[in-house]
């Protein structure tokens, strides 16, 4: 937290946490003067211990609660939209405990199951008043798609947007600095604008 405040950013999403309480983690980003906007929650918890997930949540002062993408036994067409209508349950249950619901894409959910997009089916089918998407510019490039036609199309649900450039290496793709890459910046900040996004998180994999 300390070298991520010396960067100059004032919020943070926190995803990947080690065995820390979550008190201990509150008062961490409150002595570096950070806010924590947003995790990566998974998703058994979010659907086994909702109450238990929204208290963590309270207690940082943080609303948005996402999940990293999907689990292995969804990944066909009937499971799309089967996840689709258990999340959006979950993602209601959250709701009344004043967080949102959001799905972290990656490139799988562009392959296509009967003529649509594992992606395409997801909020197809969910319920648009609670699942939201934590859409990743990245994976979106590297499954073919147009983050910014994407990002429009999302306009209500796209709360948080993980920005994440790509670049080329031979013939290999390959994670990049924002501006260091060949994703089409402009067209997708317009976007994000038109889609009234909330938070920008800078995301780089390395």
């Amino acid at each position: 937290m300390k070298k991520v405040r010396q960067l100059g950013y004032e919020a943070v999403q926190c995803s990947a946490l080690g065995p820390i309480e979550p008190a201990a983690l509150k008062n961490i980003a409150d002595g570096e003067g950070i806010s924590i906007i947003a995790t990566h929650t998974s998703y058994e918890r979010m659907r086994d211990e909702p109450q238990s997930v929204i208290d963590e949540h309270q207690l940082w002062g943080c609303k948005h609660a996402a999940i990293g993408g999907l689990p292995g036994e969804y990944r066909t067409a009937e499971g799309y939209a089967r996840f689709a209508r258990e999340a959006s349950e979950v993602a209601a249950r959250l709701a009344e405990g004043g967080l949102t619901f959001s799905y972290h894409n990656h490139s799988f959910e562009l392959e296509r199951h009967n003529g649509r997009t594992g992606l395409e089916i997801l909020y197809a089918e969910s319920d648009p008043n609670y699942f939201k998407s934590e859409l990743d510019t990245y994976w979106i490039q590297h499954g073919g798609g147009d983050s910014a036609a994407w990002i429009r199309q999302l306009k209500g649900r796209a709360d948080i947007i993980h920005l994440k450039d790509m670049a080329m290496q031979g013939s290999t793709q390959r994670f990049a600095e924002i501006g260091e890459g060949n994703l089409n910046w402009a067209e997708i900040l317009n976007a994000c604008i038109y889609a009234e996004v909330e938070w920008y998180i800078r995301h780089y994999n390395d």
